[in-house]
């Protein structure tokens, strides 16, 4: 048995099957005693191996994603914003818009759970093992800023690039200058049509000029490629965060301003 089971970790290795050896010492005496056959056997080895790589896969994606904390659908409470339909974030969660190369927009006040929302998504992608990277606008700009002076441009912007979903957080937080704006642009038009993009704004679309110093000609190009494909969840309501502190009464019940 012993020569059998190393003759098993010598192929599951040259297979690229790590957990074989491990799952056939573990399992073989459950599947006599359920009096399996050889192909059941084997089904439930190979499966078992799927779900193991699967979820080594996904952890790592998850951990290459660099999410600022772990957010779950789950977590998210539709009845507080019902402004969203669970309904259509449910189908979002099926990444098939990321299948289809296409972008969701989350446009909302401060605190109303937007990037919430869009971790969320992006933890769903990284469960279907694709690839998805976490930035804020700010930081996405001034990393390629600091890349183009120091020559590794190319590199850098391909990090943006490769991933098969972007999630941009807090777009209009921060006000862009021209050089900044150009850098946000350069991401949005080499990824469109080829690319997914979460962004997530508090600003509605009719302010997006002052976002980008006030060159409407530049917000209406990146508007133009990321509303092409894209589905819009406009969040109206009160702060997500300071909801159980109104709940208590230590803060009154005020609504926030609603964006477009």
């Amino acid at each position: 048995m012993n020569l059998t089971l190393e003759r098993i970790a010598l192929a599951a290795e040259r297979l690229r099957l790590p957990d074989i050896p491990a799952l056939v010492t573990a399992q073989a005496e459950d599947a006599v005693k359920r009096e399996l056959s050889y192909a059941q056997f084997l089904e439930e080895i190979l499966a078992a191996q799927v779900e193991a790589a699967d979820r080594r896969a996904s952890e790592t994606l998850l951990r290459l994603a660099a999410f600022p904390q772990k957010k779950t659908l789950e977590e998210f409470d539709f009845s507080f914003q019902p402004s969203v339909s669970r309904k259509q974030v449910k189908e979002l969660a099926g990444c098939a818009f990321v299948e289809r190369g296409e972008n969701v927009i989350l446009l909302g006040p401060p605190g109303v759970g937007k990037t919430h929302l869009a971790i969320a998504l992006g933890m769903e992608a990284t469960r279907r093992r694709m690839q998805t990277k976490f930035t804020t606008a700010a930081r996405l700009v001034t990393s390629l800023a600091e890349a183009r002076t120091a020559g590794t441009f190319s590199r850098r912007i391909g990090s943006y690039l490769r991933p098969r979903l972007l999630i941009i957080d807090e777009v209009g937080f921060l006000p862009l200058d021209q050089d900044q704006s150009s850098l946000l642009f350069e991401v949005v038009s080499r990824r469109y049509e080829r690319g997914s993009i979460i962004l997530t704004s508090n600003k509605s679309y009719g302010a997006w000029a002052e976002v980008f110093s006030g060159d409407e000609i530049i917000a209406t190009a990146i508007l133009d490629r990321l509303l092409h494909h894209a589905t819009t969840i406009a969040i109206k309501g009160d702060s997500y965060r300071l909801k159980d502190k109104r709940r208590a009464g230590v803060m009154p019940e005020t609504r926030t301003e609603e964006t477009d």
